[in-house]
């Protein structure tokens, strides 16, 4: 594929990005030519998607097999009234491409097979996981490390939220390497309950760490579970080992 340049009207745009110290236009070029698959149009996925979609990623592919219900409507802020009963994912292209026509906008509406998860994994710079249960977390975890592709996990529930990065070109810690430690909990927002601007301030930050790791600009958060509590308006880092046995990124994998 051409590699894009920036146009002057795409200069324009992103000028309070390029503006930023050490970013400039090297790292905008870098990113309007990257690509990201996430998985997730929920509250997590609108959030993060939104931002990235305006901060300029050249090529966003979107996975989802669920439709709008008014009870999305809290927290999915990308689905508006007259969504529901649409598929999300077109709900979600929709206004995507409101906020910014540049950037190429694709969706899945049908759950995947390992397969073929493999395979979109392979074609993209980097996963977004926005989904909302541990095996699928896990599954994709395995498929970013096997495609040495970064990933980017969140989960947000009741007024709590996390962060988990994972580049398996540095070696880093898997999301195994942590989730191990949750057990077989494996509870949603929909018994549980969450705060609507949960899911936005984890989503944003997904969409920060991915940049991040993109244009290679600051350190990504690896190597730490970042946990965030909303009661007391705080995060917490919590400092995660790779596991030696792991059966994802260890030597005996």
């Amino acid at each position: 594929m051409k590699y894009k340049t920036l146009s002057t009207p795409q200069a324009l745009r992103y000028s309070r990005q390029i503006l930023l110290s050490g970013f400039d236009l090297d790292k905008q070029e870098i990113l309007i030519n990257s690509s990201i698959l996430m998985i997730g149009a929920g509250g997590l996925g609108c959030a993060a998607s939104q931002y990235l979609v305006a901060a300029g990623i050249g090529k966003i592919t979107i996975v989802d097999d669920d439709i709008v219900e008014s009870t999305n409507l809290q927290r999915q802020v990308l689905h508006f009234e007259n969504s529901i009963g649409e598929k999300k994912v077109d709900s979600a292209k929709r206004t995507l491409s409101n906020i910014n026509h540049f950037v190429d906008i694709n969706t899945v509406d049908r759950r995947l097979s390992a397969e073929e998860l493999n395979v979109l994994v392979s074609e993209h710079d980097l996963m977004l996981d926005c989904t909302d249960n541990l095996e699928t977390r896990n599954l994709l975890n395995d498929l970013c490390y096997q495609n040495n592709k970064p990933l980017v996990s969140g989960a947000a529930i009741r007024m709590e939220g996390q962060v988990f990065c994972v580049i398996p070109e540095r070696k880093t810690a898997c999301y195994r390497c942590v989730s191990h430690f949750f057990g077989e909990q494996n509870l949603s927002c929909v018994e549980s309950g969450v705060m609507s601007p949960v899911v936005g301030i984890v989503g944003a930050t997904q969409a920060n760490e991915a940049i991040k790791i993109l244009t290679e600009f600051g350190e990504p958060a690896v190597n730490k579970l970042q946990v965030f509590d909303a009661m007391n308006s705080s995060w917490e880092n919590f400092k995660v080992n790779p596991l030696p046995d792991c059966k994802t990124c260890s030597s005996k994998a």
